[in-house]
């Protein structure tokens, strides 16, 4: 019902906000918090928010208007994110989308006998199941999340015919998650087994977690903002002749964020700490791409002075290999296949970020333990494949997390 309380907060104050400046997301917000904050002290609002929500629901044109300018101006503003983040989605399809397809859903479960009325509203028991009775419908007629869940799920499942169907969302909506696949199940749904909750874990500031209805929140555009600007003040002191440091500093410092986050299991929660986060030293996303650019300025380090990689098993020489530093880190890049793969099959990119860093920590010891350019032309030549290996290693790893892979830092 977000959508109506936004828009009987804009009716109410809609002047007092600029929808159309620079801001847009935090003016949606500053009514939204507003609006909240009377609900507290007079539910009469939320009763408001709710009658603007099924006026929604029913066609209302007013109502159109408004969702379809909120939802144009938050996709306006979420794809310029994505877009800094790397990541594009096909389609875009928000809960009032499904409005014209939750009539054949409450249909369907009518005529399978699921449907029970409950003090007026409409709902599935699923008590013999050890699990809270799912409601479908209210006494005003108005859906809920779970019937907006069943309809997309059909949708989904008529639309794409997917092998799998994933919902990436908080392990907070376990339960919830649960009781929708229950009911898809006992509608005699065979994919049902296909759908899954893949939950992961919510990020906590140091004075605690984050809420949107109190306005208590953090926005990413900002985090970002200021791990650029961190990280270009590092890069300024350890590297102040460093070309293109803007567009580095933007690649590391959003890199850093992607890459702490995805570092733990994803079911954990962990709180956010600038030091740890933007640190050279350790498991972080800087120290894997300063990584990937010290082996990328081998390499060209080594083509000015013209000495190739081998290019050829039987230019190498195994002798140059014969080392516990060589052997430990061959092993490493040989598994990191197999690592992505279990990653995959878990939905767990925590796997990746791990190997990745495996592979950067050992072929730091192995550069540190031995020369790579040295007077035998054999020798340099073979462990500059080894460190060739590395680099496409590292660079793959990061790029499917959504890391960026500098050529320098």
């Amino acid at each position: 019902t977000q959508f109506g309380k936004l828009m009987v907060a804009y009716l109410e104050w809609g002047d007092e906000v600029d929808l159309e400046g620079d801001e847009p997301i935090q003016a949606l917000l500053q009514l939204y918090v507003k609006f909240h904050k009377l609900a507290e002290e007079d539910p009469s609002w939320d009763d408001r928010g709710r009658e603007w929500f099924k006026k929604l629901e029913d066609g209302d044109e007013e109502a159109q208007r408004l969702w379809r300018w909120f939802k144009e101006i938050s996709l306006k503003e979420f794809e310029r994110i994505y877009s800094r983040l790397g990541v594009e989605f096909d389609t875009y399809s928000g809960e009032a989308f499904y409005n014209d397809k939750m009539g054949p859903v409450i249909q369907k479960l009518e005529e399978t006998g699921l449907l029970k009325e409950s003090q007026g509203a409409k709902i599935v028991d699923l008590e013999e199941f050890g699990l809270q009775p799912v409601l479908i419908q209210r006494s005003d007629d108005a859906t809920l999340y779970a019937t907006r869940d069943l309809a997309a799920a059909y949708y989904r499942h008529d639309t794409y015919h997917f092998h799998k169907n994933l919902y990436f969302v908080a392990s907070a909506q376990n339960d919830h998650f649960r009781q929708v696949f229950k009911v898809l199940e006992l509608l005699g749904e065979p994919w049902a087994k296909d759908c899954e909750h893949v939950p992961f874990g919510l990020i906590s500031f140091a004075d605690g977690m984050m809420s949107t209805r109190r306005g208590k929140v953090v926005f990413l555009e900002d985090v970002l903002d200021q791990a650029v600007e961190r990280i270009d003040k590092i890069i300024a002191e350890k590297n102040p002749d460093l070309q293109n440091r803007a567009d580095i500093a933007e690649q590391v410092g959003v890199g850093a964020i992607v890459f702490y986050d995805l570092t733990r299991r994803r079911i954990k929660d962990w709180t956010f700490d600038w030091d740890r986060i933007l640190t050279f030293d350790g498991e972080t996303g800087p120290y894997a791409m300063y990584s990937h650019a010290r082996f990328r300025s081998i390499l060209r380090k080594a083509k000015e002075r013209g000495v190739a990689p081998c290019n050829s098993i039987e230019e190498i020489d195994f002798s140059a290999l014969d080392n516990e530093e060589a052997k430990s880190l061959l092993q490493t890049l040989e598994d990191f296949p197999n690592q992505v793969l279990r990653a995959a099959e878990q939905y767990e990119p925590s796997i990746v970020t791990q190997s990745v860093l495996e592979v950067a920590d050992k072929a730091n010891r192995f550069y540190n333990a031995h020369h790579v350019l040295v007077e035998e032309e054999g020798v340099s030549r073979t462990r500059l494949l080894l460190v060739q290996a590395v680099t496409v290693v590292l660079r793959t790893g990061l790029n499917l997390l959504g890391v960026a892979a500098p050529e320098e830092m």
